[in-house]
């Protein structure tokens, strides 16, 4: 037989559920404010003390009314929020096993594409994600066999608020911990938001990519193609996080088109540079779009990244002198169109050439010993000196060091290629070598 004392809790939470049930929606947002005033942070036995052991009864009518009105927006922050006390609650289990059991999932997922639907409700609703993917494999499975990783990527694709994207994002890479059934899935989503328009998605895209590459292991075809399209961006953030993951990818199996890709990139196509033409000979305005031309910054990007990974590994920079580099960071030198194009090329080259005798000894040549000294002073303020005929000679080099490396009869390069770092004094020690025995013939 209960006490006196239960029986009025019984009997205030019965009165507390009738008024739920008999209240309309501004009486109900009320309710919800007391209840996430009162109730935030508290563990699973708390709420049950409070509700007299009939919180769930509590949970069943939010996510009743969730599942009514997720549509229309109305109270839908407040609502989030209440059951996002029952998720998050320590002990919380059968809350969440609650939840999921009426489409809890499903549901939190059709939130984040209506068009309706504030900013702030759909990060509540991501939040709420969130909680259900860290409690365990077999809830990210869920989310992932809900097509959650398509919803949550076109989100993160379409978002306008900066704040709402990390909280997408700290989602995403929530699910590619932990879940090897479904992480290629989330990798896959990854890649293919890199495309999108938006610089921030593409930010945090590139930085979860970094992390489920190393979880997946091995590489995606299409990748190669996507992370260096990202380079045509104009910000820089977006421009460095590209780059962060190509230097991790030179580690897999696509290193060699990868590297193949960005030498290709210093020498852009007459298809692609030619697109302005018309305009530009139509209005001498449109002469500004050159600077941004997404091609030429491509360009600059692809300069700057064979820079920083023939810098990281001596075997990698080796390698690129036999994709001709060096004649294609030449001419890129002379595209007087772009001018950090111009800058970023002659860093890199100037590397190469301190680096390797070879290269120093066919770039003097192609140059001629003025536009050589100017180079050696100043490689980064180059482009600000050179005439117009310095630029021709630079674009129309004809430097092929890798035909020399060739007829040397030194062929160490797929050698020191997949030797790794280990080898690199070795390599610059060969390849001094190979200058001075060519000049002892002569």
């Amino acid at each position: 037989m209960t006490s006196i004392k239960e029986q009025a809790a019984i009997s205030r939470l019965l009165s507390f559920l009738q008024d739920w049930d008999n209240a309309g929606k501004v009486a109900r947002s009320h309710i919800l404010n007391t209840f996430i005033e009162t109730n935030q942070g508290k563990t699973a036995p708390e709420l049950e003390q409070e509700f007299s052991q009939g919180a769930s009864l509590f949970l069943v009518r939010l996510t009743t009314w969730l599942r009514l009105i997720y549509m229309t927006g109305s109270c839908l922050d407040k609502l989030l929020k209440s059951i996002g006390i029952f998720l998050s609650a320590v002990n919380s289990n059968r809350y969440l096993i609650e939840f999921l059991e009426v489409g809890g999932v499903l549901t939190l997922l059709e939130i984040l594409g209506l068009e309706k639907i504030k900013e702030e409700d759909k990060k509540e609703s991501i939040r709420l994600l969130q909680v259900i993917a860290n409690s365990g494999r077999k809830y990210k499975e869920l989310i992932c066999e809900s097509y959650g990783v398509r919803s949550i990527a076109e989100f993160l694709a379409k978002s306008k608020s900066e704040e709402t994207q990390e909280e997408v994002q700290i989602l995403l890479d929530s699910l590619v911990h932990g879940n090897p059934k479904y992480q290629n899935q989330v990798y896959k989503g990854l890649i293919a938001l890199l495309p999108c328009a938006s610089p921030k998605a593409q930010q945090l895209s590139l930085q979860t990519l970094r992390t489920a590459q190393s979880i997946v292991g091995t590489t995606h075809p299409s990748i190669v193609d996507c992370v260096l399209k990202v380079l045509r961006t104009m910000h820089l953030e977006v421009q460095y996080e590209a780059i962060e993951l190509i230097k991790d990818l030179v580690n897999y199996d696509v290193c060699q088109a990868l590297l193949k890709g960005l030498v290709a990139l210093l020498i852009p196509s007459v298809k692609e540079t030619s697109k302005l033409q018309p305009k530009i000979l139509n209005d001498s305005a449109v002469l500004q779009l050159t600077a941004n031309l997404p091609v030429f910054l491509q360009q600059a990007a692809a300069a700057k990244a064979i820079g920083v990974l023939a810098r990281s590994n001596t075997s990698i920079a080796e390698e690129m002198l036999h994709l001709r580099v060096v004649h294609s960071l030449m001419a890129a030198m002379g595209n007087t169109d772009h001018s950090n194009s111009q800058r970023q090329a002659s860093l890199t080259l100037e590397y190469f050439v301190q680096m390797f005798p070879v290269v120093e000894e066919h770039v003097r040549r192609s140059m001629g010993e003025e536009l050589y000294e100017l180079f050696l002073s100043n490689a980064e303020d180059l482009y600000m000196k050179i005439d117009s005929i310095q630029a021709d000679i630079l674009a129309a080099n004809k430097v092929n060091v890798s035909k020399a490396l060739s007829i040397s009869g030194v062929s160490y390069s797929n050698m020191s290629f997949y030797l790794g770092p280990w080898g690199e004094d070795q390599l610059a020690y060969t390849t001094n070598f190979q200058k001075e025995g060519s000049e002892g013939k002569e």
